[in-house]
C-alpha cells in the first residue's frame, strides 16, 4: 500500500468517480437496449447453415 491511497480522497474526486461509474453504466445499458431494440434474428440463418453443413463434413 503506498502512501497516496493512505490519503482520503477529496469530495470532488468522489462526486467525479461517482458521475464516472454512473456514465459508464448508462453507456453500457443504452448499448445493451439499442442493440435489443434494433437485433435482427435472421443474421445469423447463413452462419448456423455453414455450421451445420462443416459439422456435418467433419463428424
Amino acid at each position: 500500500m503506498s502512501a497516496t491511497d493512505a490519503q482520503p480522497r477529496s469530495r470532488a474526486s468522489k462526486y467525479l468517480l461517482r458521475a464516472g461509474t454512473g456514465l459508464f453504466w448508462s453507456l453500457v445499458a443504452a448499448i445493451v437496449l439499442a442493440r435489443a431494440a434494433f437485433f435482427e434474428p435472421g443474421i445469423y440463418d447463413g452462419f448456423s447453415r455453414v455450421a451445420s453443413l462443416a459439422k456435418s463434413l467433419i463428424f
